[in-house]
């Protein structure tokens, strides 16, 4: 190829294959890629983490009910679930214009990936954040009573916060929440109705005097690195471009990881004497967490003291605060998610800078952000709050939402699906 006839395809043919049909091939390939990263997270990420955890004879519930709340959920969102987040509608939900995706055609576009492929990569988000209330009650809950949740929850909850916060004229972000990944969406979100779930139901039979110790660390490991590695799609991937933001997420959500992973390891030693490989876990999903909503907005080292404040705060909760409400959330759902979106959605304010996400935070002058931040915080502790409540109790009036005592204590693998591990 001589010099001329490079020149013609760098300037005329390569821009015309990368953008045909307004299509960026490159942004297109990211998407995917980060689709398939996401729902990796929940399918086997979540489920195995969280089946390490409780014990032996209730890993095959919980991996039953992650892939349950898989299925349905994504059947929920091509019928009205993404038409009631991203249409336009009110600033408070969107409407039923595009119920069953009837204006979803192979030539939509959103920006510059196929609107099909947002509608996939929105979805594995929508999946992601009511399996994550999973792990507030585990080993009593009953499936039909927890499907059915689930199911409401999604519509009712998770798609009028998901349209404040990201839906076309949305309050949330009209009032400049700032929230690049889900703290607010699905963290605060799920957290709280993972609270409010575990007090609605009480607590495990003989939890404070059984040994309640996962039954395989392994697993809960595997799951741990698979949900770290799948979050790079689901924080890069929010960039919704394979350019420098989707670059910069990528790099802050590893810097707050970490961070986050020896900030928890080091507290354990300090009290302990001794750092645990469960704690170390933990510590490195709450910088994940705290990360989610800062990592489009922040820098370098606003990530690596978002992933230190997340971590210490997490490590608070899930042995302090915990003790002290007297709640069995079984996985720390509420301490891990909850607070660490808390967290993570007040240091956006913070440490948001103008060069990185287009809005300064409180270290740049800009004073009122953190208000806003606490807004958006505090609207979805309430919303979710409330309305989970309602759900549940309706629920529990209708179907009980906890099963017989003779079948927790036999686990829920036999007592609700017939099945056993070994």
């Amino acid at each position: 190829m001589n010099f001329r006839a490079f020149l013609i395809f760098v300037f005329v043919l390569l821009p015309n294959v990368c953008f045909a049909d307004g299509i960026n091939s490159g942004d297109t390939a990211w998407m995917l890629v980060s689709s398939v990263l996401v729902l990796f997270m929940t399918i086997p990420g979540l489920a195995l983490f969280y089946g390490g955890m409780v014990r032996k004879k209730n890993i095959l519930s919980l991996s039953m009910q992650a892939f349950a709340t898989a299925c349905i959920i994504s059947l929920l969102w091509f019928f009205v679930g993404y038409s009631l987040c991203f249409t336009e509608g009110n600033a408070f939900l969107g409407d039923l214009t595009n119920i069953a995706l009837n204006k979803l055609s192979i030539n939509s576009l959103s920006d510059t990936i196929p609107e099909s492929l947002f509608v996939m990569f929105q979805m594995t988000f929508a999946i992601i954040a009511p399996v994550i209330i999973v792990g507030a009650v585990v080993e009593r809950v009953k499936f039909s009573a927890l499907i059915l949740f689930l199911s409401l929850w999604s519509i009712l909850v998770y798609c009028p916060i998901c349209h404040w916060v990201w839906g076309p004229d949305g309050w949330l972000d009209s009032l400049g929440v700032l929230d690049f990944a889900g703290g607010d969406v699905i963290h605060i979100n799920a957290g709280i109705a993972g609270l409010v779930a575990a007090m609605v139901l009480g607590p495990r039979y003989n939890y404070k005097k059984d040994n309640m110790s996962p039954h395989n660390l392994i697993y809960a490991v595997i799951g741990g690195a698979l949900l770290w590695i799948g979050w790079f799609g689901f924080n890069a991937g929010s960039a919704a471009t394979a350019g420098k933001a989707a670059a910069m997420a990528m790099l802050v959500t590893q810097i707050a990881t970490a961070a986050a992973g020896v900030t928890w390891m080091f507290i354990e030693w300090y009290i302990h004497k001794k750092p645990s490989l469960l704690g170390i876990i933990s510590g490195c999903v709450a910088g994940l967490v705290a990360i989610t909503p800062a990592a489009g907005f922040v820098d370098p080292v606003g990530g690596l003291f978002t992933g230190i404040f997340g971590s210490a705060g997490c490590y608070w909760g899930v042995t302090v605060l915990k003790r002290k409400l007297n709640i069995d959330d079984s996985l720390d759902c509420w301490g891990i998610h909850g607070i660490g979106g808390i967290i993570g959605a007040i240091t956006t304010g913070i440490f948001a800078c103008k060069s990185i996400g287009g809005t300064p935070g409180l270290l740049e002058g800009n004073f009122m952000q953190v208000p806003i931040q606490l807004v958006g915080v505090l609207s979805s502790i309430f919303y979710s709050g409330i309305v989970s409540y309602i759900i549940l109790k309706v629920i529990d009036k209708m179907l009980g939402f906890r099963v017989a005592l003779d079948d927790e204590q036999l686990g829920l693998d036999l007592s609700c699906h017939d099945e056993k591990l070994g």
